[in-house]
């Protein structure tokens, strides 16, 4: 997980790398990029030499009142006062068309760095969704939905922020204080000296500041993301928190989240707008120093009213990038925050390689075979041992026992959402590591306890299983399911559309759908998760039948609670810690007298186990 405490050598070692490797994200835009360059450089150029020819009129209008003023002493009219109107005129034209051409240039140059910035962006979203994909379901395990859903989105627009208008102004600032120097030089470098005295004051509040401005927006990020997580958490349960009156409980919990995200963002925010009164008091400090230090100059004719007038203008040129590259370090430090946290989960190791191909058994061979499987969830805390177990084609396989003993980890390790720590697992005599994770599913199908419907139409959700479906196809999946009864009688029938938690259906009706959904995938093994747990017992008996029919060509999993569902398969297992400890049909097993006959009747005797 991200340290947030981490001390400011470590976050600084961070910084630039994850800064370089968020930046290299614009390399295919390099072009464009040198276009805005471009563009910034002549929209910098016409907007600094401005000031200097405007500083000419204002010459010229001052030595023409003071030549005038003179003459009215010795009794000239006004129309004779010696101020060059067409000059001045002139000057006019050329600065409205160097402003004119400063913001053609600068809206040029924001649209390319807009649509460069957005790409970039697109790029990094897409390489964080595909990285989703790739990374084992343990990494689901160990984040929650709410800090991932923060990464994809609310990290994202801050970096999409920062790079549509943080690059623009970090390019446009730096070339405009390098313009307005050389022009200062140029009008007096004695002002220039004393413009620069408040530089290294404004050195030290960036300095000091940044630093703690990143720390706490990292914090803010993280705090941010732990809110997200509550909020979809509960949201998602919202009908057993009411069902337990567990709302004040999460109320409390969401005020603490609340209180701790308050006290991290208005920190993060107090450091980041804390730079701006700070630079603007130096700034305003300068000001003062040119202006007493000009005007003795004028008085002592050592310099034009004009040039000190263009002076205080490239005064406040200078100063005010970089009051805004002070506030930008903040919003950089922000950037940078969300960037490592997104990196954070690009860099998670992912998914097991598939290993080299391997001789495949001779057939004859099981369906599925585990052969001395071992795994743990944790290294110290063996769940699975030397576990063995074939399915034979078109057999029916039972997995039962008590809560832990590792039937749904069977599922898992069968589905290679896991991988085994030892031992193997064949797919009709293929080791199934020496298979795509994509090739070995497309045989399996798969029904869990827990429905998944998306917001769409019924007919959409069950074709779902298989895209390529035909109409009918997907009409009769819902029958053999036994769905399609109960569709039919909705408002909408197939075009139904569900809502995101399909609340306008009942709980068994959405397990029918996803059975429905698997009978369409049409696989070679079909696992039924607690497929049955939610359904009313003259629908389980419907089931019951479907599932009959459909063994015809396929091999089943079933992983049950309720025993009453599996009475009929070929092959029943009995777990008990990760081991296999009885193992037959039905009536083989109830006869033994043992764990299988103490787990069946206490179903309906209520005996302890």
């Amino acid at each position: 997980m991200h340290n947030h405490n981490r001390g400011p050598a470590e976050r600084a070692n961070q910084f630039w790398p994850s800064t370089r490797r968020l930046l290299s994200y614009l390399r295919p835009w390099r072009a464009a990029m040198i276009v805005a360059i471009i563009f910034a450089i002549g929209s910098v150029v016409t907007n600094v030499l401005a000031p200097k020819i405007l500083g000419e009129a204002t010459t010229t209008i001052y030595e023409g009142i003071t030549k005038g003023l003179a003459a009215e002493k010795l009794g000239a009219h006004l129309s004779q006062w010696p101020i060059d109107f067409t000059k001045i005129a002139h000057i006019a034209v050329i600065v409205f068309i160097l402003y004119l051409a400063s913001g053609i240039l600068s809206m040029g140059q924001q649209m390319i760095m807009t649509r460069v910035a957005q790409r970039a962006v697109f790029n990094l979203r897409r390489d964080l969704k595909a990285k989703l994909a790739k990374v084992p379901v343990k990494y689901y395990d160990q984040h929650s939905n709410g800090d991932l859903m923060s990464r994809m989105v609310n990290d994202m627009d801050n970096i999409a922020s920062a790079l549509q208008q943080g690059i623009i102004q970090l390019i446009t600032s730096l070339l405009t204080v390098i313009g307005a120097l050389a022009l200062m030089l140029s009008i007096s470098w004695k002002l220039t000296l004393v413009a620069l005295v408040t530089l290294p004051l404004s050195a030290l509040v960036v300095g000091l500041i940044a630093p703690a401005a990143q720390k706490r927006f990292a914090r803010q990020q993280a705090t941010l993301g732990k809110i997200n997580a509550q909020v979809e958490e509960v949201y998602a349960g919202h009908a057993i928190v009411c069902a337990f009156n567990h709302e004040e409980d999460e109320q409390e919990k969401f005020a603490k989240h609340n209180a701790a995200y308050y006290q991290a963002a208005w920190k993060a925010q107090f450091f980041s707008v804390l730079i701006f009164p700070l630079m603007n008091f130096i700034k305003n400090v300068g000001y003062l120093l040119v202006v007493v230090v000009g005007t003795i100059q004028v008085a002592n004719g050592q310099l034009s009213l004009g040039n000190v007038q263009a002076f205080i203008q490239y005064v406040n040129q200078f100063t005010q990038p970089i009051t805004q590259l002070a506030n930008l370090s903040s919003t950089i430090q922000q950037t940078v925050a969300s960037a490592e946290r997104i990196f954070e989960v690009l860099d998670a190791p992912e998914m097991v390689a598939d290993e080299a191909l391997t001789a495949v058994k001779p057939a004859p061979q099981p369906m599925i075979e585990f052969k001395g499987v071992d795994f743990a969830y944790e290294a110290d805390q063996p769940l699975i041992e030397n576990f063995s177990l074939a399915a034979e084609k078109n057999e029916m396989v039972a997995i039962v026992g008590p809560t832990g003993a590792g039937k749904t980890t069977i599922i898992n390790l069968l589905e290679r959402f896991y991988e085994v720590d030892g031992g193997q697992i064949f797919l009709n005599g293929q080791d199934t590591k020496t298979m795509s994770r994509q090739t070995l599913r497309q045989h399996l199908g798969m029904v869990l306890q827990d429905t998944w419907l998306f917001t769409g139409t019924i007919f959409d959700n069950i074709k779902y299983g298989r895209e390529s479906a035909s109409e009918e196809e997907v009409y009769e999946a819902a029958r053999l399911a036994r769905a399609d009864n109960f569709i039919r009688e909705l408002p909408n029938g197939y075009q139904t559309v569900l809502d995101e938690t399909a609340s306008n259906i009942s709980q068994g009706q959405r397990q029918l759908l996803t059975i429905a959904r698997a009978f369409l995938a049409d696989p070679e093994v079909l696992i039924l998760d607690e497929a049955t747990s939610s359904v009313d017992t003259r629908t389980e008996v419907l089931i019951q039948e479907a599932m009959k029919k459909l063994q015809e060509n396929r091999t089943s999993f079933v992983v049950a609670h309720r025993l009453s569902t599996i009475r009929k398969a070929e092959k029943i297992i009995v777990l008990n810690h990760g081991h296999i400890v009885e193992t037959g049909n039905h009536d083989q097993l109830m006869a033994k007298g043992g764990f299988y006959a103490d787990l069946y009747n206490s179903q309906f005797i209520g005996q302890q186990i």
